[in-house]
């Protein structure tokens, strides 16, 4: 298989590329930097930027099938939610989606399906309520962001199969939530946030990776969310940690204080979901890590970690 791919540089599409090459497809990845992480032949690097369109758009003709990633990274300590902040967030989505599905669309030999993320934060802050595919969206900033994000995804959906990868919090050891996390708990400053009773809707980076895959040998279209069957509330959540690197997890950090602090962003920490994988489970996805305490000990204990691409 030939996979197009934008934001196969970052966390989560550096793994995907490793797993696709480990099974023998061979990949084309757009990046704005050009650098090629896997010096592997099967691996195609064009320097480009995706936000804008150009003779990258081209290569997606041909392609099996199309993986768009991109996006800047939603939550950062040192970055406050302004309204320029907005816009970028917003731009990394929604106009390099839309440069991707135009080349999706005017493609000669077109792809035979479309796998486009998003996250949960579609859902909004709903509190307990258990959500899966079917909810509905939410009306806060991030919730916005990601249903224009995912609709104009969905514009070439008359044209191939478009899966919508409704991401949650995915757990690695190089990148993504989990690593200013565990250096502050390595230095005795970890704990939960606020009261700790909001949800926690995490998956595992072999799941994250496996569950792509899924959807994309299984040809399935629209919305599937990527979190484990058990989210975890903040409070269990910070004692597994704890327990997984073996260091205390009693600070808390205030929720005004940390709302003080980041301004908007801070929604990213406390207007959290309840989130349940629906479509997965019913399409006959087996998850490698569906709890909390089995995934971090795989990632932080002496057990052997399986290979990023198990499905």
């Amino acid at each position: 298989m030939q996979v197009f791919i934008t934001g196969g540089t970052g966390f989560i599409g550096t793994h995907l590329v490793q797993a696709l090459i480990n099974r023998g497809d061979s990949c084309t990845v757009v990046s704005r930097s050009g650098r090629d992480r896997w010096h592997h032949p099967s691996v195609r690097v064009i320097k480009a930027d995706p936000l804008s369109p150009g003779a990258w758009q081209q290569a997606i003709s041909g392609a099996s099938a199309v993986i768009n990633l991109a996006g800047e990274r939603i939550f950062q300590l040192s970055r406050r939610w302004t309204e320029a902040r907005k816009s970028i967030l917003r731009a990394s989505r929604v106009n390099v989606t839309r440069n991707v599905a135009q080349a999706v669309r005017n493609a000669r030999d077109r792809p035979a399906i479309l796998l486009s993320a998003s996250a949960i934060g579609y859902y909004g802050a709903r509190g307990d309520d258990i959500l899966d595919e079917s909810a509905d969206p939410g009306s806060d900033f991030l919730a916005t962001l990601a249903a224009e994000w995912e609709s104009v995804a969905l514009e070439v959906a008359d044209s191939v199969p478009v899966v919508l990868l409704r991401s949650g919090i995915v757990l690695g050891r190089d990148g993504g939530a989990l690593p200013p996390l565990v250096t502050l708990f390595q230095t005795g400053l970890g704990g939960p946030w606020g009261d700790g009773r909001q949800w926690w809707s995490w998956i595992h980076l072999v799941d994250q990776v496996g569950l792509m895959l899924f959807a994309l040998d299984r040809r399935l279209s629209g919305a599937v969310n990527l979190t484990a069957p058990n989210p975890v509330t903040v409070n269990e959540f910070a004692r597994t940690l704890g327990h997984a690197l073996r260091r205390p997890a009693l600070l808390r950090a205030p929720e005004f204080v940390m709302r003080a602090a980041l301004g908007d962003s801070a929604t990213a920490l406390f207007d959290l979901q309840r989130v349940v994988p629906n479509r997965a489970l019913e399409a006959g996805y087996d998850f490698r890590f569906p709890s909390l305490s089995p995934a971090l000990v795989n990632l932080f204990g002496k057990e052997k970690r399986p290979s990023q691409g198990a499905s």
